[in-house]
């Protein structure tokens, strides 16, 4: 089997300190490429970035990840400096625009104009990475400063883009996207949306690396791992507001939409029923070993360069150790290297 970078994240509900920086040992010894954290209403992922940049040697670390409402770009900046310094060089900073619910609701900010915010926090982080004073944008009438650290302009910096314009902003300003719940049959349009972004910066032909987080659920028995991926599925098109339900029925899925949410009501049922399996196969990774194998590889078959595999919260530590073993096979190539 030839070599597949593959990374690792795990859903924001698991809130275990050891068990979230036991995944990135266990994933470096495994031969993993990445983990990446998102960060949403439990702990300062900065704060275990710094821990697992301590307890590894080898592997990426990224924010996978960082709201643009809950810090400045000066303290993001500041963050992905230090952790860029503390990680020798293996951190990269994923921003998102996460939900309104989180932004207004925990850090009590107007979620208004994403994409605007984006563009200029973005810009606002670059320059500070760089060396350079901050373009004020809000506060002109202060004096713009810069950061009192060596200048790390080299630093990937990631977005999250589910939207269109979104996904063209990425192409423009950004190193990667970090795509979650997007279909894998649409990836190649995504590089297509990514490619007119980078037209828009003058060099069409520069090419972002592309990180879908994709939920995993690997078990010896089919119709187990099918029901865990089934309650992914089922959990953020019923509980975490109307985004991904409106960004997969944009792209073709209303009515696998519609039946899962008919299938969960009145009441949360974990089910995704037949008519709705295809948001199975184009959003998840599950089955047996094998099955999960082979389905991890149509990700890269489809143009992921670097899929993230998703973790349940509240895995034991075997169970942790079994899911990501089972794609180990895919990173033998670099252990024997």
């Amino acid at each position: 089997m030839s070599r597949a970078p593959v990374g690792v994240s795990v859903m924001p509900l698991e809130n275990r300190r050891e068990a979230l920086v036991g995944v990135a040992t266990t994933a470096e010894r495994l031969g993993y490429d990445g983990f990446f954290l998102p960060e949403t209403w439990a702990h300062d992922v900065t704060v275990l970035m710094a821990e697992a940049a301590l307890r590894t040697e080898r592997i990426t670390l990224g924010s996978g990840i960082l709201g643009i409402w809950g810090r400045s770009p000066g303290t993001l900046a500041m963050a992905a400096s230090t952790l860029g310094a503390l990680s020798a060089g293996r951190f990269v900073l994923g921003l998102g625009a996460s939900t309104s619910q989180l932004g207004e609701g925990l850090h009590d900010v107007p979620f208004v104009a994403p994409i605007a915010r984006m563009r200029r926090t973005v810009m606002q982080v670059r320059a500070l990475l760089r060396g350079e004073r901050i373009p004020l944008a809000v506060a002109t009438g202060a004096r713009p400063l810069k950061l009192n650290l060596a200048p790390a302009a080299e630093l990937p910096i990631f977005l999250a883009a589910l939207t269109d314009e979104s996904v063209r902003l990425a192409g423009e300003l950004a190193d990667g996207w970090l795509p979650f719940l997007y279909p894998r049959r649409c990836l190649e349009e995504g590089r297509a949306l990514l490619r007119e972004g980078a037209a828009r910066a003058g060099d069409a032909e520069r090419r972002l690396a592309i990180y879908p987080t994709v939920p995993a659920v690997v078990a010896d028995d089919a119709a187990e791992a099918r029901a865990g991926a089934a309650w992914f599925v089922s959990f953020y098109l019923t509980t975490m507001g109307p985004l991904y339900r409106r960004s997969l029925a944009r792209q073709g899925f209303g009515r696998e939409i519609d039946a899962v949410i008919a299938a969960n009501t009145p009441r949360f049922a974990a089910a995704v029923p037949p008519e709705a399996e295809t948001l199975l196969e184009e959003l998840t990774v599950f089955g047996t070993p094998d099955e999960a194998r082979a389905r991890l590889a149509r990700w890269h078959a489809a143009g992921a360069d670097m899929p993230l595999v998703f973790l349940r919260p509240n895995l034991t530590p075997e169970e942790i150790e079994r899911t990501l073993s089972t794609f180990a096979p895919m990173l033998e190539s670099r252990e024997r290297s």
